[in-house]
């Protein structure tokens, strides 16, 4: 519940912030007349990646046990991939993200009402996609049970309440250091949903090593008790890890999170 609650909070805000900045823009040019295309355009996109979760879950169950346990672990690998990408990418560009959303709407309502149902779409669609897929992926990691799904819906509902009060300036939030702090949680989240993929390429019969285990601490740490199932929706944590799980997971935090802390670079400037 706790890690899908984090992806809710976190893809949600992302999203909820681009509606925002859209709606906002809209509203400070004196152009409200652009409001319906633009809320028809953020429709289609959640329409979209409800479709794809669905078509996922879907896919997944018509499939015969090797062949749900490939898919899941290719597609958690997918998902580790997705998140990745946007960690680093929101790091990147969270001080001009503004800027370039209100160019793009400036272009298409240029270009008409279509132009801007599609931009929003593409805008909010972005990370639509990326949250379902790696739900998708958390959520099959956490097991099959409604928690999952009350975490995730926690956060996304979290998620639009601060971004209104952000809009409405009745909050005021610094996103660089949310966007900092939800990001070295999300690593952790990350690395447990890759452990699991590779777990799960394991029950495939793809990678080798689905009985040598790096350690078995299910006695102390049993999967039943309020701390076990705490750190299993957390960080995805397994009482009985493969050592090719816990290689994945200890590289993959290693690697990740040393060059996501590392300051941003900033641009060379000329003397005069």
């Amino acid at each position: 519940m706790w890690g899908n609650l984090l992806i809710g909070l976190r893809e949600g805000l992302e999203a909820a912030l681009v509606v925002s900045i859209l709606v906002a823009f809209l509203v400070r040019t004196g152009r409200r007349a652009a409001l319906p295309q633009v809320w028809l355009g953020v429709g289609l996109a959640v329409a979209v990646s409800v479709g794809v979760t669905l078509t996922l879950t879907l896919t997944q169950q018509a499939l015969t046990f090797e062949a749900q346990e490939t898919f899941g672990g290719v597609l958690s690998i997918v998902a580790v991939g997705f998140v990745t990408w946007m960690i680093f990418w929101m790091k990147r560009s969270a001080r001009s993200v503004s800027a370039v959303l209100r160019g793009r709407m400036e272009s298409a309502l240029s270009m008409g009402s279509g132009a801007v149902v599609v931009m929003a779409a593409l805008a909010v669609g972005r990370e639509g996609l990326e949250t379902a897929v790696f739900f998708f992926a958390a959520a099959q990691a956490a097991g099959e049970t409604t928690q999952p799904l009350i975490g995730f819906t926690t956060g996304i509902a979290v998620a639009v309440v601060l971004a209104y009060a952000v809009y409405r300036g009745a909050v005021s939030l610094d996103l660089g250091r949310f966007f900092s702090v939800t990001g070295v949680l999300l690593v952790f989240v990350a690395a447990g949903i890759l452990a699991y993929g590779v777990h799960d390429l394991q029950e495939a019969g793809i990678v080798p090593g689905l009985t040598t285990l790096a350690f078995d601490v299910s006695t102390a740490v049993p999967p039943d008790s309020w701390y076990g199932v705490l750190l299993k929706g957390i960080l995805n944590f397994s009482p009985r890890t493969t050592v090719a799980e816990a290689v994945v997971w200890v590289a993959y935090v290693a690697v990740v999170l040393t060059l996501f802390l590392l300051p941003a670079r900033r641009p060379a400037t000329t003397p005069a």
